[in-house]
Parts: structure tokens; C-alpha cells; sequence
């Protein structure tokens, strides 16, 4: 079986070392900053990606791509045990397609091609879950705080996560478009699987053009029964009712995207079944939380396409350092961003940076804090991991 894998290219090393000077764009009668409230340091040689949290920030979860173990610590960052479940084993999940999920008190998730695996958190396999379709390949893009998300409906545990049906079409088909689902919907007691979300009606993926999967790759949240969910590059937030039996969509918000390329789609016939491809540097709704009331989006605007190409042809060319230097230039032209909505009356209050001294590759919240990874320094080597806690203040 073959596998296509996008994670440590040389785009997404530049893109999520960026830089970002903190700026805040907000309503008249509303103040909303980022504050540095606290930071802890994971002791781990490696390269280590902040995967998830619990809501109290108790137990948060790390992956480490070059021991491929993951990682479990306390909200200080002391390491409580670390697992690997690689190789030939009944409790493999093989492939990675997401990053490990914090689940209960000491248990954890992890999605692989071999389906949704659920361990204690010393490594014991606790239950299996086959996926709803046997999956040929699959594509994974790591980022922080960008994994599935647990959720509970009607007093019962669900595994909210992208869906990985390919429905027996590609993104090539008009069939495509019109049976897609972005999410899956998993009861973590009896294995059932329902999938949502599709492309509704004014959908950008609607107008015949085609897309690779980062243009369409989803962001989600749920909260109070309403789910809020984005299809990658298109700037909109849809939202629905939702339950484990339906969803009946509510209203869609425009996001006002400052710098925005949009994703245009290329001709169908250019694209090919069974071909998995994902850009790091197109525009991306990246990921979507709730906190205390507050709707939080995490984007990036993209970046230019033109140059993009000007600087992969010059890395195929072995022009390495030419091609590096236009990278990091579209990367400070280019800063993610965090758009906040009221969450009742989805009213626009803001707009944040990332802050200036947080990797920009992605972020993680809990019920309290937003979690920022430590913007590397290239000239140093280090031998742990920091992660900053910020808190979000309004006035």
C-alpha cells in the first residue's frame, strides 16, 4: 500500500517558523488583546508537535516525528509517559492521519489507516473502531492544535474528525462535489459512524472547477448542539444544528480575510483518482474553537501564487538559497491571524496577530487559554519545548 505524506517540507518549515508582530483589529466599543499569562517547558529532545488538550488544560498531548512517539504530560509540562505503536502489531494504527487526541482522565485517541484506536495513556489498547470505508491512501498535514476533537451529545462520548470516505469517487467527478461529507461523527461506545457536512448550495467547491485536498481540508468546533464548520480555503463559517442523527444549517458568515489569495481550482482533467495532494501555502481556514462564549478562527490568508512557483522552480533547480529567501519574504507578508466572533449573537468583534514571539504554524485553546507553541531559533539547539498560555481579554 502506498502512501502520500505531506508534513516537514521545506514550505512548511519556512511557513511555520514565521514571524508575527501582534496586532489587533477590533470594534469601536470593544478592546480584545492577547495577554501572556503563563508557559510551560516539555523536557523532550526532538521535534515535538502540541497535539491536544483536555478542557481544563490538565493533560495535553505531543507527537514527535523523529522517535514517533507520543507524548503525554501535565498543564507544567512534566512528561506523565510517552508511547509508540509502530510496526507490525494488532494495536498499530499504522499510517498517522491526525495527531493524538487527550481523552478522559488518562486515555487517549489516535487515528491511523488502521482505523480509531483508543489507549490508556500508558499505551494499553483499551478498543479498535473500524473506519466506515477501507482506506486505499491517505494524506496527513501536522500542525498545532489541529486534531480531531471529542465532544459529547446527549450524554454520550463522540469522536468528531475529518472524514476519510472516499464514496467511491475523486475530486476529479462531478460525483464528488455532489455526495461529499467533510466530517465523521463516531459514538466512542458502540463504533457507529454517521458523516455531515456537506458542500451546501453557494459553496465556492459548487462551481465546477476542481480542488486538491488542502483547498477543502475542513476546520470544525461544537458546542451547545451547533456545530461550526469551514471547508479549508473557502472563507466562510457555516453553521448548524446538529445532533447525532442530523444537521439542519442555521446560517453562514462571510470571513473577512485581510491579504487574502483566494483558492481558484484548476481544470478537473488535470486531476487524477487515487492522486492525494496538499499546498501548506494556499489560504486556510485553519482551525476553530470555542471559549467562554467566543468563536475563535484561526486562518491564514495564503500566499502568492506566482511567487510560490517562482520559488519551487528555483529549489528544483538546486537553487536552494534563492528559493529559501523568497519563502521567508512571502512568509512575513503573509501572518496567520485569529478572528473572534460573539458566539450568541455572532456578531464580529475582532481581529488578533499571532503573537510576536509564537510560532506561527498553528494554535491550541482549552476552556481558559490559548496555547502557542515558541517560535524556534535557528541558531540555537534545544533541548526542550516551550509552549506560552495566553489568555484572551476583552474590555
Amino acid at each position: 500500500m502506498r502512501h502520500s505524506f505531506w508534513a516537514a517540507t521545506l514550505l512548511i518549515l519556512l511557513f511555520s517558523c514565521g514571524t508575527s508582530d501582534q496586532k489587533t483589529e477590533t470594534s469601536a466599543d470593544l478592546s480584545l488583546s492577547l495577554e501572556l499569562a503563563d508557559s510551560l517547558d516539555l523536557d523532550f529532545l526532538g521535534s515535538p508537535v502540541l497535539a491536544s488538550c483536555n478542557p481544563e488544560g490538565t493533560r495535553l498531548a505531543f507527537f514527535d516525528y523523529p522517535s514517533k512517539k507520543i507524548i503525554v504530560s501535565d498543564g507544567s509540562g512534566e512528561i506523565l509517559d510517552t508511547l509508540s505503536k509502530q510496526g507490525d502489531t494488532p494495536d498499530a494504527y499504522g499510517f498517522m492521519i491526525d495527531l493524538p487526541v487527550i481523552y478522559g482522565k488518562d486515555k487517549l485517541i489516535q487515528v491511523g489507516m488502521n482505523g480509531i484506536f483508543i489507549y490508556t495513556q500508558k499505551g494499553e489498547m483499551l478498543k479498535k473502531i473500524k473506519h466506515p470505508e477501507d482506506m486505499g491512501r491517505a494524506v496527513f498535514a501536522s500542525r498545532t492544535g489541529k486534531t480531531s476533537k471529542i465532544i459529547e451529545l446527549n450524554g454520550s462520548p463522540y469522536l468528531l474528525m475529518n472524514s476519510v470516505r472516499t464514496r467511491g469517487t475523486f475530486a476529479g467527478a462531478q460525483e464528488f462535489y455532489d455526495t461529499y461529507k467533510a466530517l465523521e461523527l463516531i459514538n466512542l461506545e458502540t463504533g457507529e459512524a454517521q458523516d455531515f457536512g456537506p458542500f451546501e448550495e453557494g459553496s465556492l467547491f459548487l462551481n465546477g472547477k476542481g480542488f486538491i485536498q488542502s483547498d477543502y481540508f475542513p476546520s470544525y468546533a461544537e458546542n451547545k448542539s451547533k456545530l461550526y464548520l469551514s471547508h479549508g480555503g473557502e472563507p466562510k463559517l457555516w453553521i448548524y444544528d446538529f445532533s447525532p442523527s442530523m444537521t439542519s444549517l442555521d446560517t453562514a458568515l462571510s470571513l473577512d480575510i485581510p491579504g487574502l489569495f483566494p483558492i481558484e481550482g484548476v481544470e478537473r482533467q488535470e486531476l487524477s483518482e487515487g492522486s492525494y495532494s496538499f499546498h501548506g501555502g494556499t489560504a486556510a481556514i485553519r482551525n476553530i474553537f470555542i471559549q467562554n462564549g467566543l468563536i475563535l478562527i484561526s486562518y491564514f490568508p495564503g500566499m502568492d501564487p506566482k511567487l510560490m512557483e517562482e520559488a519551487n522552480k528555483l529549489w528544483s533547480e538546486g537553487k536552494e538559497k534563492e528559493s529559501q529567501a523568497i519563502y521567508e519574504k512571502l512568509n512575513r507578508e503573509t501572518p496567520p491571524g485569529i478572528i473572534v466572533f460573539d458566539e450568541t449573537s455572532l456578531e464580529f468583534l475582532g481581529r488578533l496577530s499571532y503573537p510576536e514571539k509564537a510560532n506561527t504554524g498553528g494554535l491550541l485553546a482549552d476552556d481558559k487559554f490559548i496555547y502557542f507553541q515558541k517560535k524556534p531559533d535557528p541558531d540555537v539547539e534545544e533541548d526542550f519545548l516551550r509552549v506560552y498560555k495566553y489568555k484572551l481579554t476583552q474590555e
